[in-house]
């Protein structure tokens, strides 16, 4: 399946979760089950949004931007991560308000198994999700996979305290785990936001992704001969991106070095998926004049600090 269609499902599940939720919510009148419920429209927006980002991000280039749309599914992810903090900070209040003034809860049976179906449907969905997130390699469909996630080990620990009202008849136990679901879902919150962010900031591939490059690079570097250095590399969504300087001897042929370069650029595309390679051309003994700025700029700001 494709991106969009699982945040398609998505928003089919996060409706019926909603249902089930509410009406677990409505029967018992359980403040933990109602900050769950909560959570699930949460959801719901947090889908429906990403699935307008993944439409965006798949758009191909164009004059006003000419590397593509794919740093939209950061905006996704920020986004969601906005929600949820929304509903934390929501849930968090309401859980307040009940622990000062307990009430009882009632119809537990009922309750329970609506928002154990709702858990099994989101934790399937989640499971798929995420799977799928890695091999697409999609920002917006990791965060809305995690996020559900969230949702399922939150409906796991109300069921939990449940049972514990059920059995022991502390009251006081409902409104504590609605907060501790909502310090949960806040945590969670921040870290997507935390996500985004990096991605909009032109992060650096991981550490495995740039060993491979290294890798292959390695691969096509001689003493004496070919050397690669200045190597950036930086994420835009599914998109990722290389840049670095390849040497040789100043008496080859443009044509020649032309080949070269196409060669070790289709290898490392080839290498890792997703990757477009840069390639800048200079002779052995030459250095960008950018690159030698910059490293003057470095040595300037070093001798200021001494």
């Amino acid at each position: 399946m494709q991106v969009s269609a699982y945040l398609k499902l998505s928003v089919a599940v996060a409706l019926v979760t909603i249902a089930l939720k509410t009406g677990a919510w409505w029967w018992t009148g359980s403040v933990s089950l109602a900050a769950d419920a909560l959570e699930s429209f949460v959801n719901l927006a947090g889908a429906l949004f990403a699935l307008a980002m993944v439409t965006i991000a798949r758009r191909p280039a164009d004059a006003d931007h000419p590397f593509g749309h794919h740093k939209a599914e950061y905006f996704s992810s920020g986004f969601e991560g906005v929600l949820i903090i929304g509903a934390a900070l929501g849930i968090a209040w309401a859980a307040l308000q009940r622990l000062l003034a307990p009430q009882p809860v009632q119809g537990l049976d009922l309750g329970l198994a609506l928002s154990l179906v709702s858990t099994l449907l989101n934790g399937s969905l989640a499971w798929a999700m995420l799977r799928n997130a890695r091999v697409h390699r999609s920002m917006a469909l990791e965060a809305d996979a995690r996020h559900l996630f969230t949702d399922v080990w939150t409906s796991i620990g109300v069921m939990l305290g449940l049972l514990g009202v059920w059995a022991t008849g502390l009251l006081w136990l409902d409104p504590l785990i609605a907060l501790l679901v909502a310090a949960n879902i806040l945590r969670e919150g921040a870290h997507l936001v935390w996500r985004s962010s990096q991605g909009l900031m032109d992060e650096a591939l991981d550490a495995a992704t740039q060993a491979q490059i290294q890798q292959v690079l390695d691969g096509f570097a001689q003493p004496r001969l070919i050397r690669f250095d200045h190597v950036a590399s930086r994420n835009a969504g599914r998109r990722r991106f290389v840049d670095l300087h390849m040497h040789m001897p100043a008496g080859w042929s443009l044509g020649r070095a032309a080949a070269l370069r196409g060669t070790v650029e289709q290898a490392l595309m080839d290498a890792v998926p997703g990757l477009r390679a840069s390639i800048q051309l200079l002779p052995l003994d030459v250095e960008a004049e950018a690159v030698k700025d910059e490293q003057m700029t470095d040595e300037s700001k070093q001798e200021q600090a001494r």
